[in-house]
């Protein structure tokens, strides 16, 4: 059960980390642009950034019971994975870790579906949000991908969590739209001032996680791929 719990809040947290990492904090904060529209009315910015937090959220169950439903509906696979998992979790921590403090960077084109979409739904209705959640969802750039399918999916192999874990790891990616959703009705000075402090906090919890990431990392790959511990 506490193993379950922790595995609960590592798969939120890696959530809000994404969420706040610069290239989904872009598109977070173009949801929040989209979300604002109607600032004169607080129920409708709310209830805008609840389908925005849904649209991220389904789009991630769906990948996460896809990828891992699929991968433990292989008995073969499914033992090799209960097997050798802790010796792959290692090096796939060690990885992620390097491309949260930036040791490591892949290129990153530009353009893509996530504009065009956003352009659009400016100008739709209240379920526009909900499209624009999904897309940005699956608008992945090398930090979200890392921590998505670096982290996340291991993780929801490991506990045999098809839904409940990516779930958790989508509503913590939207989470921001839904407190700058506050924020806006509630006064722009509170927004401007809650932008500085996520950018701060951003910087230290990315490399204090990725800093554990290597050294969980180095333990379960001295522990159990090289057998020396």
């Amino acid at each position: 059960m506490i193993e379950w719990i922790l595995a609960a809040g590592a798969a939120f947290w890696l959530g809000v980390l994404t969420s706040i990492s610069p290239c989904p904090l872009a598109t977070n904060i173009a949801a929040i642009s989209f979300v604002g529209r109607r600032v004169d009315r607080p129920d409708y910015v709310l209830l805008t950034g609840l389908l925005y937090t849904a649209g991220r959220a389904l789009t991630y169950i769906v990948l996460g019971a896809l990828l891992v439903a699929s991968m433990l509906s292989v008995p073969l696979l499914s033992h090799w994975l209960q097997k050798y998992m802790n010796r792959l979790l290692g090096p796939i921590l060690v990885l992620a870790g390097m491309f949260l403090l930036e040791l490591l960077r892949l290129p990153t084109g530009g353009g893509g579906l996530g504009p065009w979409v956003q352009k659009r739904a400016q100008t739709g209705g209240l379920w526009a949000a909900l499209l624009l959640g999904i897309v940005f969802a699956l608008s992945f750039c090398p930090v979200s991908a890392t921590l998505f399918f670096g982290s996340l999916v291991p993780l929801a192999v490991k506990q045999h969590s098809s839904v409940v874990l990516p779930l958790l790891y989508g509503v913590g990616t939207a989470l921001p739209v839904l407190v700058f959703g506050v924020l806006l009705a509630t006064g722009a000075n509170r927004l401007a001032r809650a932008f500085e402090q996520v950018g701060r906090f951003e910087y230290w919890a990315r490399r204090v996680t990725g800093g554990l990431f290597i050294a969980i990392g180095v333990y379960f790959t001295l522990a159990y791929t090289i057998d020396v511990l």
